[in-house]
């Protein structure tokens, strides 16, 4: 007997429709698997005849042939465990109901336990979109794939379970979408412990405003780490389909948490030894990287020069198009890359060249090698530049009176607002992402504005992503005052913002 069921291969953030046909024919005994499947696939043969028998079915001696379709699609996963399975049962008579209406998805165990799978959301919107009326898959996976509207998501426990819901043995009670959690500040890395700094925590402010990329230069201990781990907390709370993308890139990684929603900005700080398929994504079977994972969030390199060359002129791009294109031989796979770049590193080798509290021991030389790890097309892509100073010990130790991170997040989400009502019909989400055209629209320049940035290009040699970066900051701290024009105290505020690169 042949019959057909559906479900899903997860290609980047991306579900394809897989058709799985199973026949149940005469001839020797055996497991039959083609479809162009990996090895986890094929090794579901193992796992489904033995979470069959340990579920109380007896396909016998049978040979058992399973295509999945379309034949020229890598498949890769263990999550056609369950379809398959339930495949067999239906050719061999074993079980009853239609599964015209359902997709299917699950990893089996040996005893038959369903286990959780990577994309459930991703694999629950191309249910949805394909037509399906119902999705069948793990129960850890419900809650993030009930997040989609106008699909009947069904948990189960088990295989023995899956089967009883299909054949209406038990009801199938849908799973509700989880409740939306409520962004919550208790306990996070706040700016009120942050002593002095008040360049640098302006710069902060001034950057989770415009959503600007932000390099802190400055020694050992001055509080650079410190000031970056507290910026995605200013941040605004993300939009619904914010939320749903994010969630999506973290389900295909499966990193989500029991609650199913991201409703969180992400904050993603790998180690300087991180390789470049970890930071941008990659793998025989491509993942995604820090910068996918960062996606409407922060990623904060630490010790920057540290990190290795190739691995750092691959953020270029993302960095310019808010996506990352990983090409292989088969295919090519697109993940969201639009995040906030905030990197922290030392003057010098030793940290503290330009130092008033501790002498450099480094040469000239040598220091330029360090900074020149880091090449200029990079440094180009940071809107603003600070120097961070240590903080004398007797601000140290003195009561803390610093302005806590909710009056920063105030002004934040206030800048940001005006920015989402201005930019409302297009695609620009904050002053960071304004093109050239659209910087000629909303960032009118007055004659002494323009000559101010005429003479520092001129002094100081500023290309023209450059000029583009001064005015976009300048867009921001205008919103931040609150007003519509901007000024030349804006646009002289933006440059001194960007001294620190001029100052080498």
């Amino acid at each position: 007997m042949l019959c057909r069921l559906h479900t899903a291969a997860v290609i980047g953030v991306e579900a394809v429709p897989v058709e799985v046909e199973v026949d149940a024919g005469r001839g020797l005994p055996g497991f039959h698997l083609v479809g162009l499947p990996d090895n986890a696939v094929r090794e579901g043969a193992v796992r489904i005849r033995t979470a069959l028998a340990h579920s109380g079915f007896d396909l016998g001696s049978v040979r058992l042939t399973v295509n999945l379709a379309p034949a020229e699609l890598r498949k890769d996963g263990a999550s056609f465990d369950l379809p398959i399975a339930l495949g067999g049962l239906l050719a061999r008579g074993l079980a009853t109901f239609d599964p015209q209406q359902t997709l299917l998805t699950g990893e089996l165990a040996l005893d038959g336990r369903l286990r959780p799978i990577r994309g459930a959301l991703t694999v629950a919107e191309g249910a949805r979109r394909w037509g399906f009326s119902a999705l069948v898959l793990p129960r850890a996976n419900a809650s993030e794939a009930a997040l989609v509207a106008g699909l009947r998501v069904l948990g189960a426990d088990s295989l023995s379970e899956a089967v009883a819901l299909l054949s209406g043995a038990v009801p199938a009670t849908p799973t509700p979408p989880p409740p939306t959690p409520e962004p919550s500040r208790v306990g996070e890395p706040d700016f009120a412990e942050v002593c002095g700094q008040a360049a640098a925590r302006r710069a902060a402010e001034v950057a989770a405003a415009g959503g600007h990329n932000l390099l802190l230069i400055g020694p050992p201990g001055a509080g650079k780490t410190m000031i970056a781990r507290r910026i995605a907390g200013v941040l605004p709370a993300m939009s619904a389909d914010e939320a749903i993308e994010t969630t999506r890139v973290h389900s295909v990684a499966g990193r989500l948490n029991e609650v199913g929603l991201v409703s969180r900005r992400p904050f993603r700080a790998p180690h300087h030894t991180c390789s470049s398929a970890g930071l941008i994504g990659g793998g025989s079977h491509p993942r995604p990287g820090e910068v996918s994972l960062a996606h409407n969030g922060v990623l904060f390199l630490d010790e920057l020069p540290e990190f290795q060359r190739p691995t750092l002129e691959a953020l270029r791009q993302p960095l310019e198009s808010g996506d990352v294109t990983i090409v292989r031989a088969r295919l090519a796979l697109t993940f969201p890359a639009r995040f906030m770049l905030v990197a922290a590193m030392n003057p010098c080798p030793c940290g503290y060249r330009g130092s008033e509290i501790r002498c450099c021991t480094c040469g000239e030389k040598e220091a330029q090698r360090y900074t020149g790890r880091i090449s200029g097309p990079l440094l180009d892509r940071f809107d603003i530049f600070v120097r961070v100073s240590p903080v004398p010990t007797a601000q140290v130790l003195a009561p803390g009176t610093n302005e806590p991170s909710a009056a920063l997040a105030a002004r934040v989400a206030a800048a940001r607002e005006r920015q989402r009502q201005r930019y409302a019909r297009g695609a620009i989400h904050c002053n960071a992402q304004l093109s050239p055209r659209a910087l000629q629209r909303h960032v009118p320049l007055s004659p002494p504005s323009r000559r101010l940035i005429e003479q520092h290009a001129q002094r100081h040699g500023l290309s023209a992503r450059a000029v583009h970066r001064c005015c976009r900051v300048a867009r921001t701290l205008a919103d931040l005052e609150p007003t519509e024009q901007v000024g030349e105290e804006h646009v002289a505020l933006a440059l001194a913002l960007q001294q620190e690169r001029w100052l080498g």
